[in-house]
């Protein structure tokens, strides 16, 4: 499926309001969720949850990308990044292991089928 490891990355944009993009590397696109509080909560907590929208996939240039967003959408700054590992995926969750700068643990994405908006939790390794 991947030569590496897939990758993620936590993007600040800054339009229309101030949210933080998520993107999962999958095969040929990156999946992405807003997330609506700052990721660093979970540094101080994480057993907060983190409401989260699922928003189009994106494509996978925006893993390395850091600047303006095209057609006056604002800009994005890189939070944190580095490699995903899938754990498991159905239409109500995703699990998967982060390794990055910042975040080092297990990120679960889930929500009820019949409900838009998802809730995602962070467990840091331990030793982080």
């Amino acid at each position: 499926m991947f030569a590496d490891m897939p990758r993620f990355v936590l993007l600040t944009h800054d339009h229309p309001f101030v949210h933080w993009d998520l993107l999962l590397e999958d095969v040929e696109t990156a999946r992405t969720w807003r997330l609506l509080e700052c990721p660093a909560r979970w540094l101080v907590d994480p057993s907060i949850a983190i409401v989260a929208e699922a928003i189009g996939d994106h494509r996978r240039m925006y893993l390395d990308y850091e600047g303006p967003v095209s057609r006056e959408r604002g800009h994005v700054v890189r939070w944190d990044h580095g490699q995903a590992e899938w754990l498991t995926e159905s239409e109500s969750s995703v699990r998967v292991r982060l390794s990055g700068s910042r975040l080092v643990g297990e990120l679960v994405l889930d929500r009820e089928t019949s409900q838009p908006l998802w809730s995602a939790r962070f467990s840091l390794s331990v030793g982080v």
